[in-house]
């Protein structure tokens, strides 16, 4: 700080034009002679000496104000490193660590989730299997109806007509049926003995002149043309009589069984053909087939519909049906009548097996499971949503519950446990299971490292196998805080179960 105050004298004496060499200033003002040092002072003006000393204070405070505070840091940090390394060394305390002891288990339950959906409710267009003209439509969209309800009509006036005939004509045959299985009337028999005797008196009495005839024509008496007149006559009333006699006794024995059944057909023809012109009649109305709801209105009274052209959409309003493609060592576990729960749409139902299908989907080799859904109403669960199935799967594969927390990262993809030993010099083997006392607060403890295989994970819980024995005791937690070989306290052994 003399220095600058001395080559601020030289700046000074070269500005006023001093002619006086000035002093030279050695690099270090130690260096110079007390009494060089004085007889240079001596030499400047009593304003310069004060200048001098007030810049040298200010530089000095400058100084003192920067270096002091670090000084007083870097003395703290000092004593605070002492005073931990001190506090260390003279309280050293082990880690107390919360840990569990292994329960053995012969399998674990796996919760598996299949996917299907929602299988598609019967929907129908309702027409009309003959055309007509549309008379009545009862229903709008949105109209519940129960199976059995009427919904549209054709006009049958025509219909009716050709049925009233068919019934005329049936009635007719059966009149002629009935006759023919009666037989002749006693007066028919009668007046037909009558004619054949009628006939036999005639012929008898035709005989009689055909004889005298005979006589006088060999007498000469009269022409054998009047002889042959006589004779004819004589041969048609025998004729006649033959006929007669025959219509007799068709009268008396009664009507052939081939005619009565011949008839009979007619009849029953003509009842089918009724009961045809029924079933057309019945037709012209359309009933609901199910339980449903109308989805659509497509026609109107007065429209003449052709056979087969949709009137109304009819959708049904059963409980919804859920189809899953379950595999089929898994399907026996679903029998039919058993009850599940299947999640659709966030929601969760209760459902009830009805059937297994047969045969095995060939693309993702699985047999399809069909559940009814239970108090669900249609309206919410639309066909074609997806719908899961949870079950639970027992997997026989033994192995140990433990808490994630009691796993650390290993190398090459393994995992760690640690688990707490006893720390005996005098022990031959660091595997060894821990004594029915521990923990025990007069004993030593050290960690050692347990390589497994995670099988399943649920939750804040892993069911693992590895070089794990019954009864070992882990850390369950901060496992991250302690290394192997590390000294330990452990805490109050808890154990986890499945």
């Amino acid at each position: 700080m003399e220095i600058h105050g001395s080559n601020e004298i030289q700046a000074d004496q070269s500005t006023q034009g001093d002619h006086e060499e000035p002093a030279l200033t050695p690099a270090h003002p130690e260096q110079l002679e007390p009494s060089s040092v004085e007889q240079a002072s001596s030499s400047l003006p009593p304003w310069r000496q004060w200048k001098t000393i007030f810049v040298g204070a200010i530089a000095l405070g400058l100084g003192l104000a920067i270096g002091l505070p670090r000084m007083q840091f870097w003395n703290e940090t000092a004593r605070a490193n002492d005073t931990t390394e001190n506090t260390a060394d003279s309280n050293k305390t082990v880690l107390t660590v919360a840990t569990i002891q292994l329960e053995p288990e012969s399998s674990y339950e796996l919760t598996r989730t299949y996917t299907g959906e929602v299988a598609s409710l019967r929907a129908s267009d309702l027409g009309f299997e003959h055309s007509g003209t549309l008379e009545w439509v009862g229903v709008n969209r949105g109209d519940r109806v129960p199976q059995g309800t009427p919904i549209a009509r054709l006009d049958t006036r025509n219909l009716a007509a050709q049925r009233s005939q068919l019934v005329a004509q049936r009635n007719q045959a059966i009149a002629v049926l009935t006759e023919l299985q009666r037989g002749a009337r006693q007066e028919d028999i009668d007046a037909a003995q009558a004619t054949v005797r009628d006939l036999e008196d005639q012929l008898a009495l035709q005989r009689i002149r055909q004889t005298r005839r005979e006589y006088l024509a060999e007498e000469g008496a009269i022409s054998r043309e009047q002889l042959d007149e006589v004779a004819f006559g004589a041969d048609a009333l025998e004729d006649r009589l033959d006929a007669a006699r025959s219509q007799l006794q068709e009268l008396l024995t009664g009507t052939r069984p081939e005619q009565i059944a011949a008839q009979d057909a007619v009849v029953e023809q003509l009842t089918a053909q009724i009961a045809d012109l029924d079933i057309t009649i019945d037709k012209s109305t359309i009933t609901a087939p199910f339980d449903g709801v109308i989805g659509d209105r497509q026609q109107d009274e007065g429209t003449v519909v052709s056979a087969g052209q949709a009137v109304v959409r009819l959708v049904e309003s059963a409980q919804p049906e859920v189809e899953i493609g379950i595999p089929s060592n898994t399907v026996q576990t679903l029998p039919p009548g058993s009850s599940q729960f299947v999640e659709v749409g966030g929601d969760r139902y209760s459902a009830t097996v009805q059937s297994i299908l047969p045969e095995l989907d060939p693309a993702t080799r699985t047999r399809t499971v069909v559940l009814q859904l239970a108090g669900v109403d249609s309206n919410i669960v639309a066909p074609g949503q997806i719908a899961r199935l949870h079950l639970q799967e027992s997997i026989p594969d033994p192995g140990y519950w433990l808490p994630t927390t009691a796993l650390v990262q290993g190398e090459k993809g393994l995992w760690n446990a640690y688990a707490v030993i006893p720390d005996h010099s005098t022990s031959t083997s660091s595997t060894a299971s821990t004594s029915a006392s521990f923990p025990s607060s007069s004993s030593s403890y050290r960690v050692e490292r347990r390589i497994v295989d995670v099988l399943h994970t649920e939750g804040d819980r892993v069911f693992v196998q590895g070089t794990l024995a019954p009864g070992d005791v882990l850390i369950a937690n901060g496992v991250q805080r302690v290394v192997p070989g590390q000294q330990i306290q452990p805490d109050t052994i808890q154990t986890i179960t499945n």
